[in-house]
This record gives C-alpha cells, sequence and structure tokens, in this order.
C-alpha cells in the first residue's frame, strides 16, 4: 500500500491516522486528488465567500444593528469549523462552505465600515477598498504561486518553521492589542487608528502591515507544498476539499491584511473628496 505509506509521511498528525484515510476512501471510492480538483474546490469556496460577502455588506446597509450580534455568532462558529476540519479533515466537504460565507459575511462588514469611515472624512478609495484589496490578494496568489512552480521559495522545513514563528509572533501581538481595546487603549502603530495620526506613527503602521502582509503571503508556499504533497501521495477525492479550506483561510487573511494596508494608504495619500 504505497499510498498509505506516503500518506504515514505527512507532517500533519491528523492524516497520520489511517481510520481518517480509509474514511475518506471508503466515502469517494477509489479516486484520488488531483491538482484541477483543488482548484475547483477553492473556487468554489471563493464564489462562495464572494456571497458572504455581499450578505454582509447588505446586513450592514439595512439592518446595521444586526452586524454585531451576527459578527460574534459568525466568529464563534468559524472557530468550531476551523477546529472541527483541523481534527477530521475529511469533514471539509460538509463544513468549508459555512466557514467561506460567514468570513466573507465578516470581510463584507469590515470593508464597509472601513469605506464609510473614508466617506465620512473625506477620503476616496479609487475604485473602493475590496476592489483594492482583491487585486492586491489575486496579485500576491499569482506571485506566490510562481515563486513556488520555479522552486524560488520551497517549504522546506526551515522555511517553515520561521513562517510559524512570525505567525506565533502576530497572533499574540493581535491578541494583546484586542485584550488593551477592551480597556479602552490601542496597541501603538498597529491599530487602524494610527493611520489617522499621520506623520511617523502612520509610516511605521503601514510598515508593519507590509511585514504581516508578508508573511501571510508565505503561507501560501506552505499551502501549495501541502496539496503537490497530497495529491502525489494518492490522497482520497475529499482532501480536495481540505487544501481548498486551507487555501481559502489563507487568502482570507491576505485579504484582511489588504484591505487595512490600503484603508491607510488611503487616509496616507490619497485625496479628499
Amino acid at each position: 500500500m504505497r499510498m498509505k505509506r506516503n500518506m504515514l509521511d505527512t507532517s500533519n498528525p491528523v492524516l497520520k491516522n489511517p481510520e481518517i484515510w480509509d474514511a475518506g476512501l471508503s466515502a469517494e471510492g477509489a479516486e484520488t486528488a488531483s491538482i484541477q480538483g483543488v482548484v475547483n474546490k477553492t473556487g468554489m469556496l471563493t464564489v462562495i465567500c464572494l456571497i458572504g460577502g455581499m450578505l454582509g455588506i447588505w446586513i450592514t446597509q439595512n439592518q446595521p444593528a444586526l452586524a454585531w450580534p451576527l459578527g460574534i455568532a459568525g466568529l464563534i462558529a468559524t472557530i468550531v469549523v476551523y477546529f472541527m476540519i483541523y481534527r477530521n479533515p475529511m469533514r471539509a466537504k460538509q463544513t468549508a462552505w459555512i466557514y467561506a460565507i460567514v468570513q466573507g459575511a465578516f470581510l463584507g462588514v469590515l470593508t464597509n465600515a472601513l469605506d464609510s469611515t473614508l466617506a465620512n472624512m473625506g477620503y476616496a478609495a479609487v475604485g473602493g477598498l475590496a476592489l483594492q484589496a482583491f487585486v492586491i490578494t489575486m496579485s500576491v496568489l499569482v506571485s506566490m504561486l510562481a515563486l513556488y512552480y520555479f522552486r524560488i521559495l520551497q517549504p522546506t522545513k526551515k522555511f517553515t518553521a520561521a513562517v510559524q514563528v512570525l505567525t506565533l509572533g502576530i497572533f499574540v501581538t493581535y491578541m494583546i492589542s484586542f485584550v488593551m481595546s477592551m480597556f479602552g487603549t490601542q496597541m501603538p502603530f498597529l491599530s487602524l487608528g494610527s493611520a489617522m495620526e499621520g506623520g511617523t506613527s502612520a509610516l511605521i503602521g503601514i510598515g508593519l502591515n507590509v511585514l504581516i502582509l508578508g508573511v501571510a503571503s508565505l503561507w501560501l508556499i506552505i499551502d501549495f507544498g501541502m496539496v503537490e504533497q497530497q495529491v502525489k501521495s494518492g490522497a482520497p477525492k475529499q482532501m480536495e476539499w481540505f487544501c481548498g479550506f486551507i487555501l481559502m483561510v489563507t487568502l482570507v487573511w491576505i485579504y484582511l491584511e489588504a484591505v487595512k494596508l490600503c484603508f491607510r494608504l488611503a487616509i496616507m495619500f490619497g485625496n479628499r473628496d
């Protein structure tokens, strides 16, 4: 069983469980994952995410009182779905769409709120923040894919470890910033409020935003490596949904950092209406 021997070499401890692997094989027959299948699943989840974004904007504009309650409920839902899929990747086929639509709604609400903030301040983002952030996200995706395809960047153990350490540092910093916001204070430079202060504070904020966006982008290299590994090992067809889900998680983070960067740049260098 060469397939299982390759599967057991994976670095993901969840995918080393033969019972989970066999469940995927029995559910999809003898079919195995393919690159085209992963692309198709990622595309489907992206479309669902875009629908969620339009839903989020509609809620913000027509039922603003529901935005925060639904946002909290959505956050809880996405955390639950994320760990459900992490514990058993075969669940991605049934639950990844929940993550996509809820995250899309969240990003829609956030983007619309930032656009409204710019409008109230008299600034204009050419084409809107959503379009600018989407273009950046797609540009990052294509660039990282090219770097991976031509073997300029590869998810080696050292590369992966370095990205994981940087991500952990970012996560801890964001958690501290969240706690500070609960007490009415802001993390210097990191919060979007620093963009409104102008001067050095705004420039440092832009620099940090670019750095975090860069770290998020590097996760695509790790994701591409994971996809290639699963396809080459003869992973079950259902793993295409898991791979699409992992790519969606990274793309959501990239878009989030991109929309924040566009907001900062619009205030720093944009023209007033």
